[in-house]
């Protein structure tokens, strides 16, 4: 059977599968098969017999390798935003108010409903965001705008008054008030989100991913229990909690690691994810130093969102009960805040994001066994905006190489939909420091490309006997591609458990 002929969606890992012609990542280039059974790699050599039964896959030469995880998304806002319109082109405030113009013009909303944005940064643009500008091209249309890392939301008059904001002077909402604004906007009924999410994972599954760290706002676990018994079954998920559902959680006695019953052990418990601190373009990432222009103003440094004792509590709380931490912390004060209280409860876990590192911090990473959870793609979308507001800081700034050299864990995401649900273009943003032709920012920091593999791939950048048969098949070696090559890679076959999830001939 070649590989344009391999089935998908089916219960191959049942009947074992044998991979011909494959040459593993990580290797000398040469040949060999690879035997699937019971859903694990069970043999890898030339020329294997198969048993009867066994259905045979021609590779026919290409490359396989370990399949790929996103250690943070959000996938009801990742396929959410995969039906608004993209903002992030948008260079002003003017540009982005004439890109909802000429979609109102063109192709409004159904009657009685808003129109939804996606994408837009600010922190750059040389004009401000205001009500009257977006009333100016809204007439009767309620506009909610929602930037690009989700900690902004930027509304016109109408969507203003319905939001219970009818007096704000600007329409520019930050922080929680813009989570909740998020939030509303975001709801619709639970069929079409299901729908959406079912076309976002089967476009995961086409990049070669074959598992996700969902840290959706909302508990999603029960979500995605009907979306498998429903058929959406391209993915591992790992299902995390926020602290508004924590007790709920603890109830249901479910701890990081037990698998959601329904799920056909698809979906398993995720993280205990609370989030200390706002973000670098909102200017609410929490420092230790001033942003430029702000000093004297009360949030100069950024915003703590807890203090030191209420963070150990809900750690204390969270990890008693079986939950492992995820710790968002952008700026490098809560970073240290995040770290003086994971080391006072003693749970481990991770911190995500890590984006500005006091120097002394890093071993602190290493010695307390805490994983960064890194989003490579954010450097570049965030270096110029990094170099304005963390002048003279940007040296420990999204400092991969320096964690990984200090023998910290890495682990990449996306943080989907701030950027791509594709883990090929955070290795290539990890291990280029570079796009669109610029040159490398900080080249220092870069990672080489096993190591960003294997930060991809829980660890592993080459097949394995004995694991998990999550595997991908692509075109050409991802170890020896370009930037470039990898932000277009050529996915042929993503395999989860042994079962094909997609299949393409590049």
């Amino acid at each position: 059977m070649s590989l344009v002929d391999a089935p998908t969606g089916g219960t191959e890992e049942a009947r074992g599968l044998l991979l011909t012609n494959a040459r593993p990542t990580g290797r000398d280039g040469s040949l060999v098969d690879v035997l699937i059974e019971s859903g694990e790699v069970s043999a890898m050599a030339p020329d294997i017999t198969p048993a009867s039964g066994v259905d045979v896959v021609d590779l026919d030469g290409r490359w396989l390798g370990p399949g790929l995880w996103d250690s943070h998304v959000h996938m009801d806002q990742w396929a959410l935003v995969r039906q608004r319109l993209d903002l992030s082109s948008a260079r002003s405030a003017a540009e982005a108010a004439s890109l909802v113009g000429e979609r109102l013009r063109g192709q409004p909303p159904a009657a009685g409903r808003p129109l939804i944005g996606y994408g837009f940064q600010d922190a750059l643009w040389p004009d401000t965001p205001t009500r009257a500008l977006l009333d100016s091209v809204s007439g009767d249309v309620p506009v909610v705008l929602v930037s690009k890392d989700l900690h902004a939301v930027w509304l016109d008059s109408r969507a203003l008054e319905q939001h219970g904001h009818g007096g704000h002077p600007t329409g520019l909402l930050r922080e929680q008030a813009a989570f909740d604004v998020n939030t509303a906007v975001s709801a619709v009924s639970e069929e079409l989100l299901d729908d959406w999410v079912a076309e976002a994972v089967e476009a995961a599954s086409a990049r070669g991913v074959v598992g996700v760290v969902d840290l959706e706002m909302t508990l999603s676990i029960d979500r995605w229990a009907r979306r498998v018994a429903g058929g959406v079954r391209g993915l591992r998920v790992q299902a995390g909690v926020y602290p508004q559902d924590l007790d709920g959680v603890i109830a249901r006695g479910l701890r990081t690691g037990d698998v959601v019953e329904g799920t056909e052990g698809l979906v398993t418990m995720g993280p205990f994810k609370i989030i200390t601190d706002g973000s670098l373009n909102t200017r609410t990432a929490y420092c230790h130093d001033p942003y430029p222009g702000l000093e004297g103003d009360p949030a100069a440094r950024g915003l703590p969102t807890y203090e030191a004792d209420e963070l150990v509590g809900w750690l204390r709380r969270a990890s008693s009960a079986g939950l492992v931490p995820a710790v968002h912390a952008i700026g490098d004060a809560a970073n240290a805040l995040a770290l003086d209280a994971l080391e006072e409860v003693g749970c481990g876990g991770s911190i995500e994001h890590a984006q500005l590192l006091d120097v002394r911090d890093v071993d602190r990473f290493a010695r307390l066994g805490i994983v960064a959870s890194v989003q490579p793609e954010h450097a570049m979308d965030d270096r110029d905006v990094a170099d304005r507001y963390w002048a003279g800081r940007t040296g420990r700034a999204f400092a991969f190489e320096t964690l990984v050299a200090a023998g910290v864990t890495v682990r990449l995401g996306s943080d989907a939909p701030v950027a791509p649900l594709d883990p090929w273009v955070s290795m290539a943003a990890a291990v280029s420091r570079a796009r669109d032709g610029r040159a490398s920012w900080h080249p220092e920091q870069r990672l080489v490309s096993s190591v960003a593999l294997a930060a991809s791939a829980r660890g592993r950048s080459a097949v394995e006997t004995g694991s998990a048969a999550d595997l991908v098949v692509t075109e050409a070696d991802p170890l020896a591609a370009t930037d470039a090559e990898l932000r277009s890679f050529d996915v042929a076959a993503t395999l989860l458990g042994g079962r094909f999830t997609h299949v393409a001939l590049g």
